[in-house]
């Protein structure tokens, strides 16, 4: 009888989610010693975790499923560094604060590029025609966006509407990664801020 189709005993209470958490951490870690997403493999990762591989179809129905659940880890991940970066900056600073979230950004698509890749790879949702598209990577761009506006409401003049520079300051930052990414390079995170600095200050007015 193949891994997959074994009889699996049920997990006591709280050891099922543990057990999810572990699988995602190993296999985060497994991303940044391999050569690509295509490299991860559910063995490896079961090895990496010290389970057999069949514990982890109980959480993941398959490999793409585990990467799906990967990528939806790292943007959390992602999100939790901005969070704290930005909540290091006085409220009263709004400026500061936008800058902080475009840092912290820039600081792990470089420091993770495996992952990074991994998180932008399919983009927002497809979605009817007329509606707004929805996913991770919209809601990063919702909460730049959503501290550009609280600079707008502050008295900070913009050169165009917070929505507007959401957009503008995530497309730029994102595309000076991807650019250093495809390139090769690997030069230092303060190169990526640097340029996010200089997009900032073409922003506000």
């Amino acid at each position: 009888m193949s891994e997959e189709v074994q009889a699996r005993t049920r997990n006591r209470w709280g050891e099922g989610e543990r057990l999810r958490g572990e699988i995602l951490a190993a296999a985060s870690r497994l991303l940044s010693e391999l050569d690509g997403e295509d490299a991860l493999t559910i063995r490896g990762v079961a090895r990496a975790v010290g389970i057999a591989p069949a514990s982890i179809y109980q959480h993941f129905s398959d490999r793409a499923a585990l990467v799906t659940g990967l990528a939806e880890h790292e943007f959390g991940r992602l999100r939790l560094a901005m969070e704290a970066a930005e909540s290091r900056v006085p409220a009263e600073d709004s400026v500061g604060r936008v800058r902080a979230l475009l840092h912290a950004y820039c600081r792990f698509a470089m420091d993770n590029p495996g992952h990074y890749r991994l998180m932008t790879a399919n983009g927002a949702s497809r979605i009817a025609p007329g509606v707004r598209p929805h996913g991770p990577t919209i809601d990063l761009i919702d909460r730049i966006s959503a501290a550009f506006a609280r600079c707008a409401e502050s008295g900070v003049a913009l050169r165009v509407p917070a929505d507007r520079a959401g957009v503008i300051a995530f497309v730029g930052a994102h595309g000076r990664v991807a650019l250093f990414h495809s390139s090769g390079r690997r030069p230092g995170e303060d190169a990526v801020v640097s340029f996010a600095d200089e997009l900032l200050s073409l922003i506000f007015a």
